[in-house]
């Protein structure tokens, strides 16, 4: 049988679609199976599955001959899972997203056990070592071909899958799923991989080879408009129509009251009542509970919590050392995904400034550089290389206004602002280099809890300022237009401002919305409560006081975490902190309400 990397050597030299399709068909049942258990719903897992053979379909000529075909494109579904949830799991799918991560608490058999940790026990393991166990008993290859993939004897393949299997079953029994060694190779090789749905392999086959001769601009594009659910399709139509019609949507999202302060005494105050919980998120610090003084000869000191163990941990571990650093990136290689990791790890610019020279054109570097003001004096370059290269992403526009109204062009920076308003996403890359972090600190020798903790604690949250900014020029804007006597450009103005403050609120991290919530109160307390404003249908106190109803709201959550995170016990917590990654920390913390908060 022709090998892997023959297949795909084919590919590479003679654009051969039919060894193309031969390797999807070999392996989209693991690529599918292993994107759905990170995803938990179908359509996304198609969707992953074809953004990974994609890839592959542009990396064919570029792989080592080395290269375990069957490892690679695990790893690639890992990661392109964990950044398709996040992007996915908005405000509109929050119910249908919380609905199935209880799902994912049931517990019947040993499977179901095994099942939401595989993943992420897998990827404690070694390259090689978990290359064995995925040829082994994903695709149930023999110990002479797992060997010969491995370029080792039968007897080195077994007892190198041997090895791996122990330390799988090592980080189950420390999770308390208990399943002996045994066992586990049978649930493995029973469940791990299912059959992707029919006609799926020839599917990707088209788009993967179609969006390669593409390029990649069109990729996500292409791949996503092939595989949108009724469900999505309606959701982004609903989207797009709130971005031409601004009017209608508002009114079905806010309510009203009386409040009347300016927008910086509202981030002002907000700064103040989020300081702690941004220090929280930070470091997951927490106030000592009392404890009674008593001899210490009678009764011994009472052992810690796993979560004041990670506490205590974080508390003394913000950054890793440059050698730490460059370990991983002499490992890892410095692409741009990992140099933001390295500039979060250690606040060293140069990491950024390396990843802007060799990366210029990467959305995500672009949005670090520009939230960031790496080079202040070439702002605006970078600010249209961004429109360039994410023109649905409103932040572009967003960045391009504010610059505009800092350099005193505010006609220019009112067209950014409408384009702003029609634009599909709202991006901040937040979690880009989630799973670099995570490893980077797994490699320095971090508890696997604390690196998957600190891992989203550390997202960057620069472009929060910069909107607060804008969002000022903008009250700023509207008042002057009243002053003038233009109500209808004043009331435009009012109306931008609002879907600024509105897609806040619609983020899944409770400091974005609470920041909305600041932005909304504002320009409607600059609103006469007697005029009936076409944008927004209702009085202005109702939604006022929506918006209070919902502040309220998100810091009864943020309490309830506080005091329900240190009952955790580290599983749970590994849990928490996993669902945190995949589907942001609102959706982490609405699940951490639901299944503890119950007496």
């Amino acid at each position: 049988m022709t090998s892997d990397l023959e297949l795909l050597q084919s590919y590479a030299d003679r654009n051969s679609q039919q060894a193309f399709t031969e390797l999807v068909r070999r392996h989209v049942d693991l690529v599918y199976s292993a994107a759905l258990r990170q995803v938990r719903s179908p359509q996304l897992a198609e969707e992953v599955a074809q953004s990974v053979f994609t890839d592959l379909a542009r990396n064919a000529g570029k792989l080592k001959p080395d290269t375990v075909l069957t490892a690679w494109l695990y790893q690639v579904t890992r990661r392109t899972a964990i950044d398709v949830v996040r992007k996915e799991s908005r405000r509109q799918l929050r119910e249908q997203i919380a609905s199935e991560m209880n799902a994912m608490n049931a517990t019947a058999a040993d499977w179901t056990h095994v099942e939401p940790f595989l993943d992420e026990a897998m990827h404690t393991l070694d390259e090689t070592d978990r290359a064995a166990v995925l040829l082994r008993y994903f695709e149930n290859k023999s110990l002479r071909e797992v060997g010969a993939t491995l370029g080792t004897s039968d007897d080195a393949a077994q007892k190198r899958v041997s090895r791996a299997v122990e330390r799988l079953r090592e980080f189950f029994t420390k999770r308390n799923v208990m399943v002996g060694a045994g066992g586990l190779v049978v649930l493995i090789s029973a469940n791990a991989v299912q059959a992707a749905p029919a006609g799926l392999a020839a599917g990707i086959s088209s788009a993967a080879l179609a969006a390669a001769t593409a390029g990649t601009g069109t990729t996500l594009t292409l791949l996503k408009l092939m595989t949108m659910t009724k469900l999505q399709a309606a959701i982004i139509g609903t989207l797009v129509v709130a971005g031409v019609a601004t009017p209608l949507v508002i009114q079905h999202q806010v309510k009203l009251r009386e409040e009347n302060q300016s927008l910086r005494q509202q981030i002002g105050q907000l700064k103040a009542d989020n300081e702690g919980f941004s220090r929280q998120v930070a470091q997951l610090k927490r106030a000592p509970a009392p404890r009674v003084e008593v001899s210490s000869a009678t009764n011994p000191p009472v052992a810690q919590s796993p979560y004041e163990q990670l506490s205590e941990f974080l508390d003394s571990h913000h950054e890793l050392s440059r050698e730490q650093i460059e370990a991983y990136l002499q490992q890892n290689q410095r692409n741009a995904e990992n140099l933001l990791a390295a500039y979060r790890m250690s606040h060293d610019q140069s990491y950024l400034r390396e990843a802007a020279t060799n990366f210029p054109n990467t959305p995500v570097v672009q949005f670090a550089i520009i939230a960031d003001k790496v080079f202040p004096e070439e702002q605006r370059q970078w600010i249209d290389a961004f429109k360039a290269s994410s023109p649905d992403n409103a932040l572009a526009w967003y960045f391009s206004a504010l610059d505009y109204f800092n350099s005193k062009q505010p006609d220019l920076a009112i067209q950014e602002l409408a384009e702003a308003t029609h634009r599909q996403s709202f991006d901040t890359y937040a979690t880009q280099a989630d799973q670099a972090v995570e490893e980077m600190c797994d490699l320095a020798g971090w508890p696997p809890l604390a690196a998957k903790a600190w891992a989203p604690s550390s997202e960057s949250m620069s472009y929060l300022p910069s909107l607060k900014r804008l969002a000022s020029q903008m009250v700023q804007t509207q008042q002057e237009d009243l002053t003038q006597g233009d109500a209808t450009s004043a009331n435009s103005m009012a109306s931008m401002d609002m879907v600024l403050g509105n897609t806040l609120r619609a983020g899944d991290r409770p400091i974005d919305q609470l920041v909305g919530i600041a932005i909304e109160k504002n320009i409607l307390g600059q609103l006469d409560p007697a005029v009936n404003y076409v944008f927004l249908g209702r009085p202005v106190s109702e939604v006022l006081a929506e918006l209070d109803r919902q502040k309220q709201a998100i810091r009864d959550t943020l309490n309830a975490k506080d005091q329900l995170l240190p009952t955790l016990n580290e599983a749970e917590l590994a849990s928490y902190f996993e669902r945190k990654k995949l589907y942001g920390e609102v959706n982490a913390l609405l699940w951490l309400q639901s299944k503890h908060s119950q007496p």
